[in-house]
């Protein structure tokens, strides 16, 4: 009984080390961070310890003056379709927007078909729980396999169509979700990992 009361506090007083030591190695991490960032770094790098917040970020470029005077002012407040149109017609702006786009579309097309491919394992899978689940029943009763043998078999040889149909499904599919990761591959898109 002294033993087991001796181990336990052991116990407990190594798991008490481990955390003081775990929540002291992450102060140490944070620590360790800020002074890198603060000594080697030339450019600014915003992440979630140094993003302001009180100011806005200007991923554009910085704001125009004031001026009402200024060409750019008076498009803006004049006719803001016409500023709307005036960015379209940048060929860069253009190409941006078209690859985003197509990436979106791409992305769309990959999920949708990753789903697809999902439900249809889901209903094939539940298929042969259902048919796992009638075969002990039919099994488990010896009268009943010998009155009912002609119609479960004819249920059997169904059920095992049925089955060869979902499966050539599910392999349609893939290939559907191969096709649509290869186009998006060679669009030069990075995918996440879909299986």
């Amino acid at each position: 009984m002294k033993r087991m009361a001796c181990m336990a506090a052991a116990v407990l007083i190594l798991l008490g080390a481990s955390v003081a030591t775990a929540q002291s190695l992450g102060d140490y991490a944070r620590a360790a961070r800020k002074t890198k960032l603060q000594t080697a770094s030339t450019s600014h790098h915003y992440d979630n310890d140094n993003l302001p917040k009180t100011e806005h970020l200007s991923v554009v470029g910085p704001e125009s003056s004031g001026n009402a005077n200024s060409p750019q002012s008076a498009t803006a407040t004049i006719a803001p379709t016409d500023a709307s149109k005036a960015a379209s017609k940048d060929p860069k702006a253009d190409a941006a927007a078209d690859r985003q786009k197509a990436s979106e579309e791409l992305q769309k097309k990959i999920d949708d078909q990753q789903q697809k491919v999902d439900d249809l394992n889901r209903e094939l899978d539940l298929a042969q729980r259902e048919y796992r689940l009638r075969a002990v029943a039919m099994y488990s009763d010896a009268g009943n396999r010998l009155r009912n043998s002609a119609s479960w078999d004819k249920e059997d040889a169904q059920y095992h169509q049925e089955l060869a149909d979902k499966q050539k499904a599910i392999e349609a599919a893939k290939q559907e979700l191969e096709a649509a990761q290869e186009e998006a591959r060679k669009a030069g898109l990075q995918q996440k990992d879909q299986q």
